[in-house]
């Protein structure tokens, strides 16, 4: 199965995501099929950068997003 979730990067205690779309098996930080944008939870604005567009079209052919990512593109579609 495809899902979208987020990929770690960053130094240890200041995270930053990368959005990907990935096979289910690979690992968190592991292979992914595309990058559809990034989040960065510390800085103050909570950066948001999300291509709509990609993430419509994985979802239409049965990618699943994960919970928090599933927010995340809430939040960016507001």
């Amino acid at each position: 199965m495809v899902k979208i979730r987020l990929r770690r990067m960053g130094a240890k205690k200041a995270p930053y995501y990368r959005i990907v779309v990935a096979d289910s098996r690979s690992p968190r930080d592991g292979r992914f099929i595309e990058e559809i944008g990034t989040y960065d939870p510390l800085s103050e604005s909570e950066k948001l950068k999300v291509d709509l567009e990609r993430a419509k079209y994985w979802i239409a052919n049965g990618a699943q997003p994960t919970d928090t990512v599933r927010g995340l593109l809430k939040k960016a579609e507001a």
